[in-house]
């Protein structure tokens, strides 16, 4: 299998990931407070949202890449 038909199938994958889920959601754990030996940690919970483009694109760009590398020989 050439590398343009794999990558081409790993966007697809990715991009129908993004358009399945939607969103990502993600724990970032910041210190809050250091005093000498104690220390404070707050764990916060992020959600990236993810556009319905860029899924759309990364399908599109996958499925060029499937083609192209399917063709050249």
């Amino acid at each position: 299998m050439k590398i343009a038909t794999l990558a081409g199938i790993v966007l697809i994958a990715a991009g129908a990931a993004a358009l399945a889920l939607g969103q990502v959601k993600y724990t970032k754990e910041t210190e809050a407070v250091k005093l000498g030996p104690v220390e404070l940690t707050v764990k916060q919970e992020e959600t990236v949202n993810l556009p319905v483009w860029a899924g759309l694109a990364a399908i599109a760009a996958g499925v060029v890449l499937v083609v192209v590398g399917g063709r050249s020989r």
